[in-house]
């Protein structure tokens, strides 16, 4: 065998042995899995969805990105959801343009409601139209975002009210009142009096004077659940005096006064009317 014929065999070889090195290198890198995304690769790109998902996430805290975003750019020409991918099955997920008051959705109760709105909180809070609706007031007119212009905040009543006293707080306004049905005042047996001296200053101030045992009630002993309500002498007394006495003095008052101040009468109000004096009358 020629040098030549040598050198050609040898060449051969080395190039089928390198082609089947090749194919064999292929092989592998086809066999191999395609690389997955992972959450923490997320955070590598879009840093702040991640932080506010952590910081107000709400429920979709429990979710990873990848819940959400099936795909990613360029391969997934639409990665970003319909809120109606997970959420449906109540008459509040509805509503049409939920980023309207869901400005971010990796904080979806961070809600700041603009403008006059009422009828989507309604969706959610159907007790609260109930009672503004049955216990009519300034407030059934208001629209909820007038009061409530940021999700889940209870104002304090001082923002568009006067306290009955300096001193009272929004703790002492909820003890009679319900911010959806004001004028259904009502409230327990802890309300001291000074709350009541409020509005019904010369009342508190009569029975503060008064020398008789009332002196040691709370109003909210007599005035029961429900303001305006006046009990009856009896209620607590009974009938304590025979059939004809009770029969000539028609109301307990005749006798006993008024209940802020018990068997007190004023000097004024005790003494008998003066007849007026005669008018003189001129000779003719």
């Amino acid at each position: 065998m020629n040098a030549v014929r040598r050198i050609r065999l040898v060449a051969v070889s080395a190039l089928a042995l390198a082609a089947t090195l090749c194919l064999g290198t292929l092989d592998s890198q086809a066999a191999q899995p395609a690389a997955k995304l992972v959450q923490d690769d997320c955070v590598k790109c879009h840093i702040q969805p991640p932080a506010d998902v952590a910081s107000a996430g709400a429920g979709h805290k429990k979710i990873t990105c990848f819940d959400c975003h099936a795909g990613h750019r360029p391969q997934s020409k639409n990665n970003i959801p319909q809120c109606s991918q997970c959420h449906s099955g109540k008459k509040h997920y509805e509503l049409a343009n939920c980023m309207g008051c869901h400005t971010n959705p990796h904080t979806p109760l961070n809600i700041v409601l603009s403008g006059n709105i009422t009828d989507p909180c309604l969706t959610c809070h159907s007790q609260q139209i109930s009672q503004l609706k049955e216990f009519k007031s300034k407030h059934t007119n208001l629209y909820c975002s007038t009061c409530h212009n940021v999700h889940g905040k209870i104002p304090a009543c001082t923002q568009c009210h006067k306290p009955h006293y300096a001193e009272q707080t929004q703790a002492d306004c909820k003890k009679c009142h319900k911010a959806h049905m004001p004028k259904n005042v009502v409230y327990g047996k802890e309300v001291p009096n000074k709350d009541c001296g409020a509005c019904h200053k010369k009342a508190v101030d009569l029975l503060s004077a008064s020398t008789a045992k009332h002196k040691s009630l709370a109003c909210v002993y007599c005035h029961q659940e429900k303001h305006k309500m006046v009990p009856t002498c009896q209620s607590c007394h009974g009938t304590p005096h025979p059939a004809p006495m009770m029969a000539k003095f028609g109301t307990c008052g005749d006798c006993h006064s008024i209940a802020h101040d018990l068997n007190h009468w004023s000097a004024q109000k005790g003494e008998p009317a003066k007849a007026a004096p005669a008018k003189d009358k001129k000779k003719k």
